[in-house]
């Protein structure tokens, strides 16, 4: 029996075959943070019945059902393949590079059409009985990376969900051994695409993707579910780099309002031959919108710049992943 507070509670994943379809979690994440929950829409009858002087309650009733919420984690050298599929689009496979265990895998920006999750938490009664939540329909509408100064590299996903379903059997959950990627591991670069360099001074880093959609299709002849959320906007990037003065470089690049390609790279241990373990984003056109250094004391000038990623033509947005996944 689990224990009966948080330290009990667990969270699985798997990738739909179809949107809203229930599949059996596959793997765990190790979080730090939920609030996945159910949303409900009812109406109750306004009826006017002699002498009733409150609503009747066999006639309020659920006209709708969706969940929300996010998941919160940090980055791991494992089991993060499905996560980052379901927020970029593109369909992955692992790429085996040499003839060791290493595998790349490179998510390109694109439609994230068909791209949905089951994920199913267990939360503990205070008994250690462990409940079941399983969210199914799951599209990721946005995420956040982000790094700083003796931390992690953490995740946030904000999740629109089709339903949450508690008759199915909570998944055991079992977990690989993982890392996480953090601070002593991170290099930001910018400069021309492909040939980015390695920036000094950056103290803390964040890259945002928003990926809007019409969660709304509530349409007759659903009970009451929504149908699968399409793309109805142009993908967001922004996101923040905070660093000490040290140069006018990426200064410059704000006063010229001058595109430069962004690189945030995790580079980890060794995993074979040439091979590491690796989370890399990379933005082949970004352009600062603000924050110039200001002197606001005696201290060293700390100026945070903030960004908006760009479509530069040619490249699209990519998250690459080097880990010992075989599949995702």
């Amino acid at each position: 029996m689990a224990i009966g507070s948080g330290l009990g509670a667990q969270v699985g994943i798997a990738a739909e075959a179809s949107y809203g379809t229930f599949l059996a979690p596959t793997k765990f994440i190790e979080f730090t943070k939920e609030s996945l929950q159910l949303k409900k829409t009812t109406a109750q009858s306004a009826g006017i019945a002699a002498g009733r002087l409150l609503p009747l309650s066999s006639r309020r009733v659920v006209t709708q059902r969706e969940g929300s919420g996010s998941l919160e984690l940090e980055v791991t050298n494992k089991a993060m393949g499905i996560l980052l599929q379901s927020l970029m689009g593109t369909t992955v496979t692992p790429v085996q590079q040499g003839a060791g265990p290493a595998y790349l895998q490179t998510h390109t920006l694109a439609d994230t059409a068909g791209k949905s999750l089951v994920i199913q938490k267990g939360v503990p009664l205070t008994t250690g009985v462990v409940t079941d939540k399983t969210f199914v329909g799951c599209k990721i509408v946005s995420a956040e990376f982000s790094c700083e100064v003796g931390g992690m590299l953490t995740a946030s996903f904000e999740i629109d969900a089709k339903d949450c379903d508690e008759t199915q059997t909570l998944a055991v959950a079992t977990y690989p051994s993982m890392s996480p990627f953090h601070f002593a591991q991170l290099a930001v670069k910018t400069g021309a695409f492909g040939t980015e360099t390695a920036r000094d001074g950056i103290r803390k880093v964040s890259v945002k993707l928003e990926r809007p959609q019409a969660v709304d299709r509530f349409y007759a002849g659903q009970a009451g579910l929504k149908k699968e959320p399409i793309t109805n906007d142009q993908v967001k990037i922004s996101g923040s780099i905070e660093m000490d003065y040290v140069d006018t470089t990426l200064d410059d690049l704000n006063t010229s309002d001058a595109a430069t390609s962004l690189v945030v790279e995790f580079v980890g241990p060794l995993i074979a031959s040439t091979f590491f373990e690796t989370f890399r984003i990379k933005l082949p056109a970004i352009r600062f919108d603000d924050s110039p250094p200001t002197v606001e004391g005696f201290d060293v000038v700390k100026p945070t710049l903030q960004f908006t990623g760009l479509y530069d033509g040619t490249n699209q947005p990519v998250i690459e992943y080097i880990s010992t996944d075989t599949t995702l």
